[in-house]
């Protein structure tokens, strides 16, 4: 794993397709944005499991979590 300090407005890419950019730092979160290619699916890990394999699938149109 690799640990990453990172202010606010600042980005990691993750090869040449995938950004993730710190968008707020709040008392008890973070959130972060992602830039990805329609065909990276993207999940909430706690929701990994519950969701059939099809759903995962479709899940690389919506960007949102």
């Amino acid at each position: 794993m690799l640990v990453l300090s990172r202010k606010t407005g600042e980005s990691v890419r993750i090869g040449n397709d995938v950004r993730v950019t710190v968008l707020r730092i709040g008392p008890t979160s973070v959130r972060v944005g992602i830039e990805a290619p329609a065909y990276v699916g993207i999940v909430r890990e706690e929701l990994e499991f519950e969701l059939p394999l099809e759903e995962l699938a479709g899940s690389a149109s919506s960007h949102e979590a």
